[in-house]
């Protein structure tokens, strides 16, 4: 496979790499980040401070216990500070504010939308692959599959299917096993990492990873490309939907904002220069399509 990586940024966002590169700016950053997300949340119905609390509150033992690979080794990109979070996702508070967070950030998509803007957001992804993947898939795997957020919401789309949700950190893990008994859903979860799960070649129709790509460095993003391609079916279609690098919102993005988002997505100038369409093509999947589902998102969607 030919190598497609270009990690130089903008000029902009070289500033800006410089600027994080002093510890207690990027720590102030970081927090301003959070702060300004907990403010929207709130503000918009979503009364984040309460949930966390009300998880908190439980017995995750038996949670943990349920999905937890002890044996697991955690890829070193996975082990450094993102989203605010010292320890990345391998924290109960990153799994218990995950939810609350991705309707705060979606909350702006579409003006007026708040807390009704990150269901748009999955259901304009799911209207793409209803439109693109003609016969419906009878096994799914949800790559980053997260606290489980994007995996009930396929299975709502493909109700017959058979689900399977690949994460890497055990505690969002806990709170989709716990999600899936109060929604009454059966959906296997697999503590894994995306690119190496374990599963059988040849054994799903679709895969998809939403909104992981830009939290991973270059090469696993590759090797998770690869890893899709050895576990799809002949014919079956992998789909990603994340941040669309061509959009004008992130080309204009004031230098100030770029900071705070960059603080928490210590990868983004690599999802940014990648060039997914070729690396794609490069495993053998055939020439993939490209669809804006919102002004600043996009869902690529190749088949083998």
């Amino acid at each position: 496979m030919n190598e497609v990586l270009n990690n130089t940024p903008g000029l902009v966002s070289r500033l800006v790499n410089g600027v994080l590169a002093v510890k207690p700016i990027a720590n102030l950053a970081k927090h301003q980040a959070r702060k300004m997300m907990v403010k929207r949340a709130e503000k918009i119905g979503v009364y984040w401070t309460k949930e966390v609390q009300t998880l908190q509150a439980r017995d995750w033992e038996t949670d943990l216990a349920g999905v937890q690979n002890p044996h697991l080794i955690y890829p070193d990109y996975y082990l450094r500070s993102f989203h605010a979070y010292e320890t990345g996702n391998l924290s109960w508070q990153a799994a218990f504010e995950v939810e609350s967070a991705a309707y705060a950030v979606h909350a702006n998509i579409w003006p007026g939308s708040a807390a009704q803007g990150d269901p748009k957001l999955r259901q304009s992804y799911h209207d793409i692959l209803k439109k693109q993947i003609p016969h419906e898939p009878q096994d799914i795997l949800d790559l980053g599959c997260s606290v489980g957020m994007s995996t009930f919401a396929l299975q709502n789309v493909y109700p017959h299917a058979r689900m399977t949700g690949v994460d890497l950190s055990p505690y969002f893990l806990a709170v989709a096993r716990y999600r899936m008994q109060q929604q009454h859903y059966k959906i296997n979860w697999l503590h894994a990492a995306a690119e190496s799960t374990g599963l059988r070649d040849a054994s799903f129709d679709l895969v998809s990873i939403f909104l992981v790509c830009h939290e991973l460095p270059q090469l696993a993003t590759q090797n998770i490309f690869a890893e899709a391609r050895r576990l799809l079916r002949p014919g079956g279609f992998l789909a990603m939907m994340d941040m669309n690098p061509k959009s004008e919102v992130f080309k204009k993005m004031p230098p100030y904002i770029l900071t705070l988002l960059k603080s928490t997505e210590p990868y983004l100038d690599e999802y940014f220069s990648l060039d997914i369409e070729q690396a794609l093509i490069d495993l053998g999947f055939n020439y993939p399509t490209i669809t804006a589902n919102s002004h600043r998102h996009r869902t690529i969607i190749a088949q083998i």
